[in-house]
């Protein structure tokens, strides 16, 4: 059985945000016993990714990277109607990716003792994103 689930996450800031817990409000009781859960992300200036959950420098750490692998306002840029952010934002979501994929094992999500799952934001001033969510049984 296939299900699927839409969610609008509220306005982050730019960085890497652990939004593991919303997702599991949002699913609720719809987690099969065994299966497979995909997370897409509607957008091209922001990114999902899976990592440490405990130590918040890491996350610092994730942002001051990928400024360094992507730096906003380079002369080389033709994008910049949106701002001096926005293609640097499109570059990092390449690099990180559009969606995730959790295991679903005794109808919870079989992530890693210090595991999360990420938005990855990279717009200063972005909007709500949306994510939809299937789950796979």
């Amino acid at each position: 059985m296939t299900q699927q689930f839409t969610l609008t996450l509220p306005v982050f800031s730019k960085g890497f945000h652990l939004i593991t817990n919303e997702i599991i409000r949002t699913l609720g009781d719809a987690l099969p016993q065994s299966g497979l859960l995909h997370v897409f992300i509607l957008h091209t200036s922001a990114a999902l990714a899976v990592n440490e959950n405990a130590d918040p420098t890491v996350r610092h750490d994730l942002d001051k990277g990928f400024d360094y692998l992507a730096p906003a306002d380079q002369p080389f840029y033709r994008h910049t109607v949106e701002g001096p952010d926005d293609m640097p934002a499109h570059i990092k979501s390449i690099m990180a990716g559009s969606s995730v994929s959790i295991p679903i094992t005794n109808k919870r999500l079989n992530l890693g003792t210090w595991q999360g799952i990420y938005l990855c934001e990279f717009r200063e001033d972005a909007p709500p994103r949306k994510l939809v969510m299937t789950v796979l049984s």
